[in-house]
C-alpha cells in the first residue's frame, strides 16, 4: 500500500492531522472516509487528533477544506483548525501570506505572520440572548450564536467549578438545539478585556483545551451584552490567550504550531 503523507499541527491545545488532498488521494486510498478519520484520530492506537483537515482544490480561492471531527462527523468550521490549515497552506506553497479558503460555513480569509495566524471569520448569525432551557429539575440561563458552528454560551462565576463534561453533554444534546445539537461554552468574565472559557465540543464529545469558534462565540455574546470591549482576550484551558476582534467583521488571532510530518503506515488504521 502507498503510504499517505500527512502533517500534525496544533493550535491552543487542539491537534489536527492535515493532508494536502488536492489530488484526492485520500478518497482513492480510503473510500470509507468516516472510518479513516475515526481510526487515525485514535489516541494511543494511531496518530491521535481532535480532527482531520483535508485541503482540496478550489476554482475561486486558494483552496477548499473539509474538516472532520474525531468521531468522523464533518463540521462546518473550526477556528483552531482554520489557523492550522492556513499556516499549512502557506508553508507548503498552496497559498501566500494572505489567503482565502472555502468552508461549509462560507469563505474564510486568513493572514499568516510566522506562527501567528489571524482569521476573518464569517459573520455570526442566529444570535439569541438570555433565554432559559429546562434541564432535569432546574432551568439554565444562556445565550447562543452560530460562528460557523452553533454555540451555547453560559456565564458562570468560576469556570474551574463547572462540571464541563457532564453539564456540557446534557446541554449539547438538549432538544432545543435540534438533531445536530450544539457546542457549549462556559464563560467567566475577568474584566472588560479578559474572559476565561471552557468548551464542550460537539464531535469530540468532551472538553478540549480550546475552541476557536467557541472563543469567538463567547467574545461576541459578551460584547453584545456590553460586558467586554474589542479586542477581548479569551483565556483557554490550554493556557493560550486568543484575541477576538469584534467590529464590522470578526477576527480570531492566535498561534498555529507545526508538530511533525510523517507517512501513515497501514497498521495505524488497524
Amino acid at each position: 500500500m502507498t503510504q499517505l503523507e500527512f502533517s500534525k499541527m496544533s493550535a491552543s491545545g487542539n491537534d489536527f492531522v492535515i493532508v494536502d488532498n488536492r489530488d484526492r488521494k485520500v478518497y482513492d486510498m480510503f473510500p470509507d472516509t468516516l472510518g479513516f478519520v475515526q481510526r487515525i484520530c485514535r489516541f494511543h492506537h494511531s496518530v491521535g487528533a481532535d480532527g482531520v483537515i483535508l485541503l482540496e482544490s478550489s476554482a475561486d480561492h486558494d483552496f477548499r477544506w473539509r474538516f472532520f471531527n474525531a468521531d468522523g462527523s464533518e463540521a462546518e468550521m473550526c477556528g483552531n483548525g482554520g489557523r492550522c490549515a492556513a499556516r499549512f497552506a502557506f508553508m507548503n506553497g498552496i497559498a501566500g501570506e494572505k489567503m482565502s479558503f472555502e468552508t461549509v460555513a462560507g469563505v474564510i480569509k486568513a493572514e499568516v505572520h510566522g506562527r501567528k495566524v489571524k482569521l476573518q471569520l464569517t459573520r455570526p448569525v442566529d444570535m439569541k440572548l438570555d433565554y432559559t432551557i429546562a434541564l432535569d429539575d432546574r432551568e439554565l440561563f444562556l445565550s447562543s450564536v452560530n460562528t460557523g458552528v452553533p454555540h451555547a454560551v453560559l456565564l458562570v462565576g468560576d469556570v474551574d467549578l463547572v462540571p464541563v463534561d457532564a453539564l456540557g453533554r446534557a446541554i449539547r444534546y438538549h432538544e432545543v438545539f435540534g438533531a445536530k445539537g450544539t457546542n457549549v461554552d462556559f464563560v467567566e468574565v475577568l474584566d472588560k478585556e479578559n474572559a476565561r472559557v471552557r468548551t464542550y465540543e460537539r464531535g469530540v464529545e468532551g472538553e478540549t483545551f480550546a475552541c476557536g469558534t467557541g472563543a469567538v462565540a463567547s467574545g461576541v455574546i459578551l460584547a453584545e451584552k456590553a460586558l467586554v470591549r474589542s479586542p477581548v482576550n479569551i483565556h483557554t484551558k490550554g493556557g493560550e490567550i486568543l484575541k477576538i476582534y469584534i467590529n464590522e467583521e470578526v477576527y480570531l488571532e492566535g498561534d498555529a504550531r507545526f508538530v511533525y510530518k510523517g507517512h501513515l503506515h497501514e497498521e495505524a488504521l488497524l
